[in-house]
């Protein structure tokens, strides 16, 4: 039976991840994806560029880009769709994230 990816991107993530790869000045593999203490509901996404897979991080490789899971989130992460929504006040990269049991009121934070 095949395991399911820890996390999945929407075409429109994938294209975004692609679009900033693109950007950048110095050569990245992928985007590191964690979470971080913060905000009023305890945990916070953080998306940062990967130059190199770390020790124990999970690779996932969806529509053409590379995200790596630091280790210490994938726990937290596990069945997470990532999503790029732009709408006419805000834009940026959205987490589905079936772990969450709760959000703060500015959607800063989470907790599971």
């Amino acid at each position: 039976m095949a395991r399911l990816p820890a996390m999945t991107l929407t075409e429109a993530a994938a294209q975004r991840v692609k679009e900033i790869m693109a950007k950048r000045g110095s050569p990245a593999i992928g985007l590191r994806i964690g979470v971080k203490p913060r905000g009023c509901s305890g945990l916070s996404y953080t998306v940062d560029y990967a130059e190199e897979v770390k020790k124990f991080e999970e690779v996932v490789e969806d529509k053409g880009v590379t995200i790596l899971i630091d280790p210490t989130a994938t726990m937290f992460l596990l069945g997470t769709e990532m999503d790029y929504v732009e709408d006419k006040m805000t834009s940026g990269f959205v987490f589905r994230n079936p772990n969450e049991k709760g959000r703060c009121g500015c959607g800063e934070s989470f907790h599971v």
